[in-house]
């Protein structure tokens, strides 16, 4: 099998390119670690809501 011989120039293009990819996942992380954190807070903000509401219709039932 013969073995594959890159200029200077194609493995700077292939570094550059995988460079521009990680730039991307780490985008990509950043944005997911945001949503994680706004559902975090989403759902606790349901559970409250949810407990709160829970505490009045048991209010009201009288017991």
């Amino acid at each position: 099998m013969p073995s594959s011989r890159y200029t200077k120039a194609q493995l700077e293009q292939i570094v550059h390119t995988q460079l521009d990819n990680l730039n991307a996942i780490h985008d990509l992380l950043r944005i997911m670690k945001l949503q994680n954190e706004l559902i975090e807070n989403a759902n606790k903000k349901l559970k409250d809501e949810v407990i709160d509401f829970k505490k009045r219709v048991n209010y009201g039932s009288g017991k």
